[in-house]
């Protein structure tokens, strides 16, 4: 049997990538090594983020993310019904805070550019911060508040997309690892060889996150995605004291960072189950998935800057997971232009959540041949800036 699109990774670009070609008409079958969100997707905060993007191509998406989010999750919510857990998309929105003057010079000369492509980024004075988060600690120097963040539960996220693909006609195969292409005599790519045989499509979608790189390798090409290790506490539940996403002006730093070293910046937030999860890391540690004491320790610290009643607070747990790192700080999203048939929907780094809508309306359109709302050339695999990482594998 041979499909339409064959998607590698049912992680949540996968997965919205899966439900938007269904939706569209398209045969589609996942491929996915593992389960369901079992990996980056099931090991981060879920978050829908444009307070962290500068003016550029990534900031546009994820505004045209933005848009989808609250139409999707009322969508999925209607059609899956109510016993179906929820996805817990809240527009909670984003405080920003800096603790240091030359760190509130810099964030509020960043919320005037991006007011310039159309963020609502709001300057918010010392009252003002601390009506919005009573416990705050009153000593941050400056703030922008961001009302368009959101959130979501990242794991249920990715199953409801799933759950809807598969309704509307989309095959799942979990546990089933991609071993190399199918090919016809012209080259291109027609399928895949899997440790369950060949699976035959007109397309092969690779959205297998931070081991995007060895699956393309297994196909016979290079793609320069790396793993970023990211590492995060959540406390015991606790009567609700965090409204809104609150971090430190160092985590905008930290995400367009090319530092592979550690770094370290506090997020604080609470989840509706009523815990409070505290990050965030990034460091390219390769797949080591060692626990580092040393890094929640860093992180934990930062955290009690912003709010210090956190000291009381008992830890539950601590978790971690792999990032898609790209070399220029944007995904590929279309076709690779060194072998016909195969197609890219990776690279994301720590806002795959958030971009994952917007990342599979752009394909779809591109399938069907139609002019997408976002133009696709800067997110293109053929773009310049990644030219000299795509070399054929031997």
């Amino acid at each position: 049997m041979s499909n339409d699109v064959i998607i590698v990774g049912a992680g949540i670009v996968g997965a919205a990538c899966a439900r938007a070609f269904a939706l569209a008409g398209f045969s589609v079958l996942v491929l996915e090594r593992g389960t369901t969100a079992g990996g980056t997707s099931s090991a981060c905060e879920g978050n829908l983020l444009v307070s962290d993007k500068g003016p550029g191509h990534e900031l546009v998406l994820a505004q045209f993310a933005s848009r989808l989010w609250s139409s999707t999750a009322a969508d999925l919510r209607a059609e899956l019904g109510d016993t179906f857990p929820s996805i817990e998309f809240e527009r909670k929105g984003g405080l920003v805070v800096a603790t240091t003057a030359d760190g509130a010079e810099s964030l509020l000369a960043f919320a005037a550019d991006q007011r310039g492509a159309r963020v609502d980024a709001r300057v918010v004075d010392a009252a003002e911060m601390l009506e919005l988060e009573p416990d705050l600690n009153p000593a941050v120097a400056a703030g922008v508040f961001y009302p368009d963040d959101a959130q979501v539960q990242p794991t249920i996220a990715t199953e409801a997309l799933m759950a809807s693909a598969r309704r509307n006609g989309a095959r799942l195969l979990e546990n089933t690892e991609v071993t190399g292409g199918l090919f016809d005599d012209a080259g291109a790519l027609i399928g895949v060889s899997t440790n369950r045989g060949p699976q035959r499509a007109s397309r092969v979608l690779i959205a297998a996150g931070p081991w995007s790189g060895d699956v393309a390798r297994r196909i016979g090409l290079s793609l320069p995605v790396r793993p970023r290790r990211g590492e995060l506490l959540v406390t015991s539940r606790m009567r609700h004291r965090i409204f809104h996403k609150v971090y430190d002006a160092d985590y905008v730093g930290a995400v367009g960072s090319d530092d592979r070293a550690l770094q370290t910046s506090s997020v604080v937030e609470s989840t509706a189950g009523g815990t409070v999860l505290i990050g965030s890391s990034r460091q390219q540690v390769e797949f080591d998935s060692s626990l580092r004491v040393d890094v929640l320790t860093e992180v934990a610290a930062k955290a009690l800057r912003l709010f210090p009643f956190l000291a009381t607070a008992a830890v539950m747990r601590s978790y971690g997971g792999f990032r898609p790192f790209m070399p220029d700080h944007l995904p590929a999203i279309g076709e690779d232009p060194r072998m016909p048939g195969l197609w890219h929907a990776s690279g994301h780094e720590g806002a795959g959540i958030g971009l994952s809508l917007a990342t599979a309306e752009l394909l779809r359109d591109l399938f069907l041949g139609r002019t997408p709302e976002v133009d696709p050339s800067p997110y293109s695999p053929a773009r310049a800036t990644l030219a000299p990482h795509l070399e054929l594998v031997a």
